[in-house]
């Protein structure tokens, strides 16, 4: 088994069927040789702004998803650990957290931002395109 940290990119990809990415995302999310590990950030940039904008479909899928996770990160630590990847490899706060994240737990980490983005820098995980 792999354990994987998907982006929230991936997880709000294969929640829309009018997605470039949708059925890649899917057969990922879906994949039996995966397991998934994820944080509270993650939880926290997908959520709340599918809830306040009352897509309940997109609510449902994501807790779906955070309800079959296998391994949830510890907040210990996190936020310094995000920082020195920031700092280190000019990452984007919420990306920065969920590297740290991917890391402290030894996953793969799988993303659909563009490859020219700072994210793909990060030598602390494998970090895997999804496009």
């Amino acid at each position: 088994m792999r354990l994987t940290y998907v982006d929230a990119s991936v997880l709000i990809m294969a929640s829309r069927e009018n997605s470039i990415i949708f059925q890649k995302a899917l057969q990922l999310l879906g994949d039996p040789e995966r397991t998934f590990a994820a944080s509270g950030f993650l939880k926290l940039e997908v959520i709340p702004q599918a809830a306040y904008l009352k897509r309940l479909e997109e609510v449902a899928f994501y807790e779906a998803f955070f309800a079959g996770v296998s391994v949830w990160a510890k907040e210990e630590g996190l936020v310094s650990a995000a920082m020195q990847e920031a700092s280190t490899y000019g990452l984007h706060a919420m990306d920065a957290l969920h590297i740290a994240a991917a890391a402290q737990v030894g996953a793969e980490f799988v993303t659909v931002e563009s490859l020219r983005k700072p994210i793909h820098r990060t030598k602390s995980v494998k970090v895997t395109f999804l496009g």
